[in-house]
């Protein structure tokens, strides 16, 4: 028996049914994934305008110490990046380490919004062709079914009749192995839509944390920041 013939045994000995729970499974773990995400973006979501003017007017005020209560109110990423900005005083903070741990925050913040986003891009990418996996094992089955069939046939009236009923029990079992095919399809459609809805907020986010860290920086660079430095 050689190679073909053992993975055609092996394929049609196991069937499609493992396919069809081992994408049942990913879906669950895909909505759970989704479900913990939708969390985390709606927990940390908040109105840019009114954080950078609560930075704004909390720096113009009191300096950082306004600013850091105006932005400790907020779970927004961009509340973190200049936070992280404003860790010591401003006298002891130039323009240029803010910017640094700044765009080390960003990082930081990138990493937690996109966690777990790799499972959900690659599963909408991967999930047809493993329902397509086990339509193939389908259509593999009915076919070696119909050998079978073929085979117990010896005599020409009874070779006709299998002829006949041939046809449609290649439909039957072909509208079966599909199947397979559109769960895959239905597991992918979810998941895709969740990762590109989760990247766009993500880089929505991240370009707030941008428009925030500029305005910090703009304020080191400013008269006001620079009497502080040196006060």
């Amino acid at each position: 028996m050689n190679l073909v013939e053992n993975a055609k045994h092996l394929m049609v000995g196991t069937g499609a049914g493992w396919v069809l729970w081992l994408l049942i499974g990913l879906s669950v773990f895909s909505i759970a994934i989704i479900l913990e995400r939708a969390y985390v973006f709606w927990s940390r979501r908040d109105d840019l305008d009114s954080l950078r003017d609560a930075l704004a007017k909390g720096l113009r005020s009191g300096g950082f110490d306004d600013a850091r209560a105006a932005m400790k109110r907020s779970r927004h990423p961009g509340a973190a990046v200049v936070l992280r900005g404003m860790r010591r005083d401003a006298e002891e903070t130039s323009p240029e380490e803010a910017s640094e741990v700044m765009a080390a925050e960003v990082t930081v913040q990138k990493g937690l919004l996109e966690s777990r986003l790799s499972f959900l891009g690659t599963l909408g990418s991967n999930a047809p062709f493993i329902g397509l996996f086990g339509t193939v094992i389908g259509i593999l089955q009915s076919f070696d079914e119909l050998g079978k069939a073929a085979k117990a046939a010896p005599g020409a009236a009874t070779a006709a009749a299998a002829s006949a009923a041939a046809p449609q029990a290649v439909m039957s079992s072909l509208a079966e192995a599909l199947v397979a095919t559109a769960v895959g399809i239905g597991v992918a459609i979810p998941a895709v839509f969740a990762f590109n809805t989760f990247q766009r907020q993500t880089k929505a986010a991240l370009a707030g944390a941008d428009v925030l860290s500029h305005e910090l920086l703009a304020y080191l660079h400013s008269d006001k920041g620079v009497e502080k430095q040196e006060a």
